[in-house]
Order: structure tokens, then sequence, then C-alpha cells
């Protein structure tokens, strides 16, 4: 079976699982594709399973301005073939959070330059690239925690400048990150205290909900 065919044979298990109200609803909420059948995810990985890990079927699913088969595409990718310059040209395809959050998830935690690409793109002024930027290294945190020095200094100023100044995925996204990394050892939610605790009656509204929501960490 050819690649067209694989891609015609995918999107007709999508319309066959179909669910409009789930499609509408995702629309509501600001998660916006051409085309979207509202397929959930159990459904999605279900049928990829049907799939060996292919790189031409996954950057033709990609291609197609279509949510699930963007989805099943960072589930069939393989990542040896997953060069660092295709994850860019990805990443400046995604345009909302679900997107980022799994593809981030499936695909980019897992390729062997995410460390150093996942601090490139949070460098990036670019919303979206920042967003996978601090998902992918949030996931990284989950699984190894640890980092040099340097990494850590740049990790955290990027992490809270982002939080002062982000929109707001971006601001979720390096919460989530600085959460991640004061989770790994004392040592690292003291760091991550340090740097606010003269925010505590900042006159920025920003500044002092950082503050609370690091003692709030730190508390529970």
């Amino acid at each position: 079976m050819d690649i067209k065919e694989q891609l015609r044979e995918i999107k007709t298990q999508f319309r066959l699982a179909m669910n409009g109200a789930v499609s509408q609803s995702m629309r509501e909420k600001g998660l916006v594709y051409k085309l979207n059948f509202g397929v959930e995810l159990p459904r999605i990985k279900a049928i990829a399973t049907g799939y060996e890990k292919d790189h031409a079927l996954a950057q033709a699913l990609w291609k197609e301005d279509i949510r699930e088969c963007k989805i099943m595409a960072g589930l069939l990718q393989p990542v040896e073939t997953f060069l660092p310059e295709i994850a860019d040209i990805w990443v400046e395809d995604i345009r909302n959070i679900e997107l980022a959050e799994l593809t981030s998830m499936n695909l980019f935690q897992h390729l062997s330059y995410a460390p150093a690409k996942s601090f490139h793109w949070i460098a990036d002024e670019r919303e979206y690239f920042q967003v996978c930027g601090f998902l992918t290294i949030a996931r990284l945190l989950m699984k190894k925690g640890d980092m040099d020095d340097r990494s850590a200094n740049e990790l955290l100023d990027q992490a809270v400048s982002a939080f002062l100044s982000g929109t707001y995925h971006v601001r979720n996204a390096s919460w989530t990150t600085l959460r991640r990394f004061m989770e790994h050892d004392e040592n690292h939610a003291y760091r991550v205290c340090r740097l606010v605790e003269g925010m505590e009656h900042s006159a920025s509204a920003d500044e002092r909900l950082l503050y609370l929501l690091v003692k709030d960490e730190v508390n529970e």
C-alpha cells in the first residue's frame, strides 16, 4: 500500500470515528483547525497502532491540515529521521496548545537533540516555539530532572521572563517547566525561591502572582 492509499485509509477511519459535538466544543475553546473530526485521543492512538512508524507517512500526515492527521504524525514519526530542521518546520506550523502539548509529548521529548533544540526554541520570540520549548524541557525534567548550572541558569532566566511577559500559553508552559524544575530536589526549589523572593510586594501583579505560585508549590 503506497502513501496515498494509507492516507486515504487513515482519513476514512477518522471520518467513521467522527464526533461532531467534540469538534464543536474544541472550536468554541479556540482549538481551530481547517478540518477537525473531533476524534478522541484514545481512538487516534488506537488507529495509529495499526501502522508502523514511517517517515514518509508521518510527513504526509503532518502536511494535511487536519487535526487528527497532525496528531497521528507525531505518533508515527521515527526519531532517527526527524532532523532538527524538520522539527523547526513542524513547530512553525503549530497553531494551538493541544497540538503543541501532544507533539511535545509524543515526539519532541524523545529526540536525541531535544535538550539543545528546546533551549533554542524558548529563546525564540514566536509564541509556539516558546511553548514547545518549555513543554519539551518540562518533559525532559520529568525523565532526567538534572542539568548543569549554566543550563539551569539559562532556563530559569528564560522561564521567569516568559512568565512575566509572555502570552497566556507561554506563561502556562513556562510555569509548568518551573514546577518540574522545583520538583527535582530541594536545591532546585531553593534556587527558584531566591529568584522570586523580592517579588512578594512588587508593584507588578505578574511578579506577585509568580511569587505566590512558587510559595504555594514549596508549601505543598
